[in-house]
């Protein structure tokens, strides 16, 4: 296992043991556990993020910290835009849609507010960041 994949399941596993409260790096920060259908593999996979409330919906962000790819979950979304998500204790079913325009750049705009950093990770990316609202699908 890389040490990236030991990091992130770390996360998981104290997101999951505390009740979606995280320290180290993440204390503090809104995260939520996303979990997807892997598009070539068919497997689930699940990464912890941080997100953005906006009314009912959860808004993630396919930063990849900075890097010059998308994220493995963003593609995966894009393949199939049911997924679940962990928020505190709660569990559910969402649907993924990206969001465009207008709607895009008063959310990123948000996101800047509470984490600045992220507009590092949109410069040294190369690459439009795209923001997707996670919807959710079931009670």
């Amino acid at each position: 296992m890389s040490e990236r994949l030991r990091r992130n399941q770390l996360v998981i596993d104290e997101f999951r043991s505390a009740g979606g409260v995280v320290g180290g790096d993440f204390a503090g920060v809104p995260l939520l556990l996303l979990t997807t259908v892997g598009a070539r593999s068919g497997q689930s996979r699940t990464m912890p993020m941080t997100y953005l409330r906006d009314g009912e919906r959860l808004v993630v962000f396919a930063a990849n910290g900075g890097r010059e790819s998308h994220p493995g979950w963003y593609h995966n979304l894009l393949a199939d835009p049911a997924a679940g998500v962990e928020v505190g204790t709660e569990t559910y079913e969402v649907t993924a849609t990206e969001v465009e325009g207008a709607e895009r750049a008063r959310l990123w705009g948000r996101q800047l507010e509470h984490t600045p950093y992220f507009a590092g990770f949109q410069e040294s990316a190369g690459r439009r960041i795209p923001v997707v609202a996670l919807t959710r699908t079931t009670g």
